[in-house]
């Protein structure tokens, strides 16, 4: 593997990990500042939640045009050097207003997944895409699994905020690294001027619409997203109520779960696009995600959930099989802005998805008040993909092109 290749995983990484890293001590942390009950700490909670994603809508496409105009070198540099002081700031807040602005400058910073994804496309053959895209979905699983455990030790260790300090070192030493060892793939060829139109969310929107099929592919990967938050949304308010496990229990079946996701697209995506194509491998993951999010809302065993839970990675060949698909659809001089606005609608589905999900578990899982079925979320998601798989299945098929 190459060093820049190595250096973009590293960076996908790193955004999980910091990610991961603050999910365990975030409650406590909240509580101890804003000093209010549980409903006060779940408002606030689901604030900095929305306010992170928002970002990440707000920003992507910019940040993604940034790298198509100046180069993916320096963005990426910057936002990791942003992104490092950004978590030392949130390590000392000492309000929930610092804190909710180290979130939104978070966010911002974590946009960079778009110039990273528009990288791997610039040093990938177009049959090699995908493939290289289900690596970088496999880095952010492994950073899905490492980041809650290193948080909790952190914590454990050192106190609440000692996993901010630690996101901080991590990113710093990335963009040290980044700086010695990236080469710059924007050339003369490819670089375009940064235009605005092109770099709020809504004008890229508009203006990749503009490429058949496109925008139908857009909306699979919306509705996708939104069905999968129900994992990060609910699960362990969902799996602790039901099931009654533990913080423990439920830090182990996200491992199991992230293990599994970073194993099936690290190594199942080129076989099954090489056997199934992109498009088969879209339709083959939108049938299992059909089958399995109604799984998981019929368990009535936490064993069997657990058992279940490895199976729940393998529909994990959407997302690279998509973005393979969109990528190809693009030219080389708008990779970048590509991948801002699919960083764009990742977020717009991230933003309303955990108030969706909490509220319809907090609809029908209270016994005695109403029809009691908490494994409503999870029903919704299965429908959510089934309206998806048939999106899809009405979608033109698109074309390789070129700059």
């Amino acid at each position: 593997m190459s060093q820049a290749k190595a250096f973009v995983l590293l960076t996908v990484l790193i955004d999980s990990i910091g990610i991961g890293l603050i999910i365990p001590v975030l409650p406590a942390l909240v509580a101890e500042i804003d000093g209010g009950g549980l409903k006060e700490t779940a408002w606030w909670l689901g604030v900095l939640s929305a306010s992170f994603f928002l970002m990440q809508f707000l920003f992507g496409p910019a940040v993604g045009n940034l790298s198509d105009r100046f180069g993916r070198k320096p963005v990426l540099i910057t936002s990791l050097v942003v992104l490092a002081i950004d978590y030392f700031v949130m390590a000392m807040a000492q309000t929930m207003w610092l804190l909710l602005l180290g979130r939104i400058v978070a966010g911002i910073a974590a946009a960079t997944n778009s110039t990273a994804n528009a990288y791997m496309a610039d040093i990938s053959s177009p049959d090699d895409k995908a493939g290289n895209f289900g690596l970088v979905g496999a880095a952010f699983g492994i950073g899905f699994v490492i980041g809650p455990v290193l948080g909790g030790f952190a914590a454990e260790a050192f106190g609440l905020r000692a996993p901010f300090y630690l996101g901080a070192l991590l990113a710093a030493a990335n963009a040290l690294f980044g700086y010695f060892v990236l080469k710059e793939t924007v050339d003369a060829r490819i670089r375009r001027p940064f235009e605005w139109r092109r770099a709020n969310p809504f004008g890229a929107l508009k203006s990749v619409r503009k490429i058949r099929g496109l925008l139908p592919l857009l909306a699979v990967y919306f509705l996708y997203q939104l069905a999968f938050a129900s994992y990060s949304s609910i699960w362990a308010i969902y799996t602790g109520t039901r099931y009654g496990w533990s913080e423990q229990m439920i830090g182990v079946s996200l491992s199991v779960f992230g293990i599994s996701y970073a194993m099936v697209t690290a190594l199942l995506v080129r076989p099954s696009i090489k056997w199934l194509g992109e498009r088969g491998c879209v339709l083959y993951g939108h049938i299992g995600d059909v089958f399995i999010f109604a799984m998981i809302g019929l368990l009535s065993s936490g064993m069997w959930l657990l058992i279940l839970t490895p199976l729940a990675a393998l529909p994990g060949v959407i997302t690279p099989a998509l973005q393979g698909m969109m990528s190809k659809a693009v030219a080389d001089d708008a990779q970048g802005e590509l991948q801002g606005v699919i960083t764009s609608v990742t977020s717009i589905a991230m933003i309303p998805a955990p108030l969706i999900m909490t509220s319809v578990f907090a609809a029908f899982s209270v016994p005695n008040e109403g029809f009691y079925l908490p494994g409503a979320p999870y029903f919704l998601s299965s429908l959510i993909m089934m309206f998806a798989l048939m999106l899809f299945l009405r979608a033109p098929v698109i074309r390789a092109r070129t700059v």
